[in-house]
Parts: C-alpha cells; structure tokens; sequence
C-alpha cells in the first residue's frame, strides 16, 4: 500500500456494522446514562442543545455542566478507555471502560457523582430505541470491544472534521457539530429562520413534545450515524420537506434518497474507498443543502457566508 492510501486507511478507518452490534448497544445505552445527566443539569438550550456531547481529541465530553456554584463535566476518553468525571473544585472520578452490564455502568457514575457532591436523578430508561430496559435492570447490553470504540471514535474525528468546515459556509442560525444520544449520531443544523409546523412525533419512547421543540423551525440538517449501511451513513434532511427535494440532484453518485427514512443517505464506505474522502463528503454536505434551501426558498444570500472572507488580511 503507498504511504498516501495507508494515510487515508488509517484517517478513515473501516468498521463493519456487523462487527460491533453488541458493543455499540452497550455503547448507546452508556452515552444515553451520561447524557440524561447533562439533561438533568443543564438549563434548556432551543431544540435540546443543552444534552448534547461532543467529539474531542480523546473522545465525547459533556463540556461543562453548571452544578451549584461551579460545574462538572464527563469525558468518554476512547484512546484510555476510561469515563472521566471532573468538577470545579479539583474532584475527579475514573470509571475504567470494559465489558459491564448497563446497569453496573450507571451504579458506577452515579456512585462517582455522588462521592464529588454532584447529587443526580435521571430518567431510568433510554429514548429512541425500540426496546427500552430500565438502566438499573439492564444486564442484557454488557458488551464493550475497545478496538471497535476506538474506531468508532475515530469515524466521528473525520465526520466532525468534515461537518464543521461545512459549517463554516453559514452565517445563519446553525448548531455546532454535536452528539445526539437518543439516535447515535453526529449532527449539524441549520435553519431558514422561519417557523415550521408542529412535528409530529413518533419517536418510540419519546414524548412528541420532545420532537416539537427539535424541529420548531425550518431547518436543513446533516450528520452521521454509525447503524446505517454497512459501515454506517451520512444523511441530510429538510423539515419540512420542500416539494422535489427527493428528485434533487444531488452527488457523489453513491448518494440516494432513502423514502424509508425521509432523507438523503451517503455509505460511509462510499467517502472512506474514494480518491478524496474530505471532497466527496463536502460534496454530498453542500448538494443536499442546496437542494434544501433552493427547494425552501431559503433567504441564501442573506444566511450564506465565505469562511475565507479575511484570509488575505491574515498573511
């Protein structure tokens, strides 16, 4: 293999959907207990961007929660595999990251909350699943590969790289490139600025209110999930969906529209064996939003922006 193609193999790692189920159910259900304590903590953010994590050199971090008069936050480090709890005060607990059922995993950060003076009741159960065990019952999700996490983490290095260039190009309200624990997913929005009809809902275990305020405005939103595919995919979506926007043409050519799931779909396998991963990705980010906001009849002149604007005054 040239030293180039062994570069973009070790950039862009392959990990086979099949290869890590069970992990990743134990995975999700994991990231769903930290994240309910940021829930549980944080002040409401609008379309739930208070409960997010995001991705870090190491891993995903809560970032910083507020906790009385100072604040805390919980790292996933995937390169250590270790849960990290840290507060303000200099307190610190280590959860070691292994094969544990659900429900010795919440009993652990819990306990740690606790022992640091971070008090915390969550909501027992996950969201978004089609089963949902009580954390403190779940002793069936106890798988933990480090390998496949440490790949993992790495699919969401490149994903998040990708995302927050595409980012760059919108001056417009837009989210930061944030972890969604319910589905699994890294994602990305942006909005019009408009009101959007009430979502209906329809989340297994979860509340439709709970979609109500996630999509209250027009949005275009992108992301990656690791369940689809078989290497799991990127997507894009409009809510609401403006006529036409499946007929769109959109590339790279591996892209399709997927009527089952409402959205545009790119095989992560697609990105990672093309010539120029970064390229196709921003490809298939750029098409899709232009087919959303040109479909929409988004204000683009007004929400767009060039990234490189003062690059000439930076030299």
């Amino acid at each position: 293999m040239a030293p180039a193609e062994f570069a973009k193999e070790a950039a862009w790692p392959r990990l086979l959907v099949d290869e890590w189920t069970e992990t990743r159910e134990t995975l999700h259900m994991w990231v769903q207990i930290v994240g309910k304590v940021r829930l549980a903590c944080a002040p409401l953010v609008n379309h739930w961007w208070q409960v997010t994590l995001y991705v870090t050199p190491r891993g995903l971090t809560t970032s910083g929660i507020p906790y009385g008069s100072g604040l805390f936050d919980i790292e996933f480090d995937f390169t250590q595999h270790t849960l990290v709890v840290r507060t303000s005060e200099g307190g610190r607990r280590d959860v070691a990251l292994r094969s544990m059922p659900v429900m010795d995993f919440h009993a652990r950060l819990m306990s740690g909350l606790f022992e640091l003076g971070v008090p915390v009741e969550i909501q027992n159960h996950p969201n978004e699943t089609e089963v949902a065990i009580d954390f403190t019952d779940d002793f069936v999700h106890r798988t933990y590969d480090p390998h496949a996490v440490h790949l993992f983490w790495q699919q969401l290095v490149q994903a998040h790289r990708g995302m927050t260039a595409f980012r760059s190009y919108f001056a417009g309200k837009v989210s930061p490139v944030h972890f969604f624990w319910g589905a699994m997913d890294l994602a990305c929005t942006r909005f019009s600025g408009r009101r959007a009809p009430a979502h209906p809902g329809g989340a297994p275990h979860c509340g439709d209110w709970v979609m109500v305020e996630g999509y209250s405005h027009e949005l275009s939103s992108c992301g990656f999930w690791p369940g689809g595919g078989e290497e799991g995919a990127f997507y894009s979506y409009a809510y609401p969906e403006p006529e036409g926007f499946s007929l769109a043409p959109v590339v790279p050519e591996a892209a399709s529209y997927s009527r089952e799931h409402g959205q545009f779909l790119l095989p992560y396998e697609a990105v990672r064996q093309s010539a120029d991963p970064d390229a196709t990705l921003a490809a298939f980010l750029h098409s899709t939003y232009d087919a959303a906001a040109d479909g929409g009849r988004w204000d683009r002149s007004t929400l767009e922006t060039d990234p490189r604007r003062w690059a000439s005054r930076q030299r």
